[in-house]
Formats: structure tokens, C-alpha cells, sequence
């Protein structure tokens, strides 16, 4: 197994298995970006203003798949809705998650 199958190879499986449970799609690019193109039915949510609406965020009460542009922001938003006892994971760039759900 290789480095890149360890770290992401059960991503697609994570995604199914949120998605199974009625994940949230939550883009965290801006405003200007997600206009630009985005996953159907996702939220937006730059991840600047992520931590003054946690609570809008929780009241979702379902998982949360996070994307953005290439995986970064997305990262830092899981990890930061993790931390505030969201359920989330990253889901990476939003044009490659868009191809796996």
C-alpha cells in the first residue's frame, strides 16, 4: 500500500458512508468562488466566518462534508468542527468531490 492509498483510499468509502446519513455538503471558499461554480446543493460558509456561525452550523445536526479549492481550507474547517463536537470530514477540492458523490 502506498502512501497516498494510506492516507486517502478510504476517503470514498467516509464520503458514501456521510453521505448515507445526509451529510452536509459545507463549501468554505468565499462567496465570490463558490459563485464561480459548486457542488448542487451544497451550503457556503467561507471559513473565515466558520467560528461565529458554529451554532447556525450545529443546529444542522447531520455530518458535514467539507470542501473548497484544493483541500486546505476544507482541512482546517473539519478539523475546526471537529474540535466544536460537529461531526466532519474533509472532503478535499470541491470539483474532485463532486465526481465521487
Amino acid at each position: 500500500m502506498g502512501l497516498f492509498s494510506f492516507l486517502f483510499g478510504n476517503r470514498t468509502k467516509k464520503i458514501q458512508e456521510f453521505q448515507s446519513r445526509n451529510a452536509i455538503i459545507l463549501d468554505v471558499r468565499s462567496k465570490g468562488e463558490y459563485q464561480g461554480g459548486a457542488i448542487p446543493g451544497s451550503k457556503n460558509i467561507p471559513l473565515q466566518q466558520l467560528s461565529v456561525r458554529m451554532n447556525e452550523i450545529k443546529k444542522w445536526n447531520k455530518p458535514v462534508i467539507t470542501c473548497c479549492a484544493s483541500g486546505v481550507r476544507s482541512g482546517s474547517a473539519a478539523s475546526i468542527l471537529r474540535s466544536n463536537g460537529v461531526e466532519a470530514m474533509n472532503g478535499g477540492g470541491w470539483f474532485s468531490l463532486s465526481k465521487k458523490l
